[in-house]
């Protein structure tokens, strides 16, 4: 959520909402969001919500776009697919139109479109975007911490695995049903993660990114009981604890410190100088499993919610 209302709109607004986006229309949200990333610092859309831009419609998802005359100046994207939380949106408004109301018109209509129960992100947490909340009657409920590290110093001992474990890359086809079940069952309290489908999983898999030799996978004979999928953000020099996994029947056991550890150390083997990761600042327990590794806070994104 990234905005800064204080005026009113010099020229006529208006508002569409579509299930889904033409070609044209995502390549000028993913514009939007570039130049908007530019000025901010960080994304305003996460990556889950940029990948749903394209190829057509996708369950539970809608697409706000907010333009004066036929220039697009800001967007919406409104998520409701979990069954007990409120819907989740994101929204963002391009720097050269702020400060004209667009990003209050954008947050009524996606109270509105939600019924008034509406969860929004604020990524990075400006102060623009937390009065914004204020203004839409939201109150803050979630925090989410992006930690850091050095890699070039990276002095981690040997990963010691519990026995019978043994580790390998992800086999693409062969794998995703297995990863799909224990991601949902290693992340069921996790609204975001827990719920991605085999669509989601195929739209990492096509991405630039993507690379199965840093995803690594824990079998106990045939069974898959954890996981560490890494990321290269290679223009940022950064890689990335991208999604660490622990079935429940492997908790406690040292799995998730050594999968880390070898994560890590295939980050480190490409010359990145930098590790990120993301927690929720809540789960104390990860928290400090991260800082002993020497893990610092970044920065932080904000999730608020209504009332209703």
């Amino acid at each position: 959520m990234t905005s800064d209302d204080t005026a009113p709109p010099a020229l006529s607004r208006s508002i569409e909402t579509r299930a889904a986006l033409s070609p044209a229309q995502a390549e000028d949200v993913l514009r939007l969001l570039s130049e908007a990333a530019l000025a901010d610092g960080q994304q305003a859309v996460s990556e889950q919500g940029r990948l749903q831009l394209k190829g057509g419609a996708r369950e539970g998802v809608r697409h706000l776009l907010l333009t004066l005359g036929d220039v697009l100046v800001g967007y919406a994207q409104l998520e409701d697919t979990d069954p007990v939380e409120a819907p989740a949106a994101e929204l963002v408004v391009h720097p050269a139109h702020r400060g004209h109301g667009h990003g209050r018109a954008l947050g009524s209509a996606l109270l509105a479109e939600s019924g008034k129960r509406l969860r929004v992100w604020a990524h990075g947490g400006h102060s623009a975007a937390r009065h914004l909340a204020q203004v839409l009657g939201l109150t803050l409920f979630r925090e989410l911490r992006q930690l850091r590290r050095p890699l070039t110093d990276l002095d981690l001992p040997e990963p010691k695995l519990p026995d019978g474990v043994r580790v390998r890359a992800f086999v693409p086809g062969r794998d995703d049903a297995a990863w799909l079940a224990l991601n949902a069952e290693a992340f069921a309290h996790h609204p975001e993660q827990g719920a991605l489908t085999q669509r989601d999983l195929d739209d990492r898999k096509a991405e630039p990114w993507f690379d199965p030799s840093g995803f690594f996978l824990a079998l106990r004979g045939d069974e898959l009981v954890g996981f560490h999928w890494t990321k290269v953000h290679a223009t940022e020099g950064l890689g990335e604890v991208y999604v660490l996994g622990v079935g429940p029947a492997a908790q406690g056991s040292g799995l998730g410190k050594a999968l880390t550890t070898i994560g890590l150390r295939h980050l480190a083997a490409q010359a990145l100088p930098t590790a990120m990761l993301y927690v929720d600042a809540d789960n104390s327990a990860a928290v400090a499993v991260y800082e002993r590794l020497g893990f610092v806070t970044h920065e932080t994104d904000l999730m608020y919610r209504s009332e209703s």
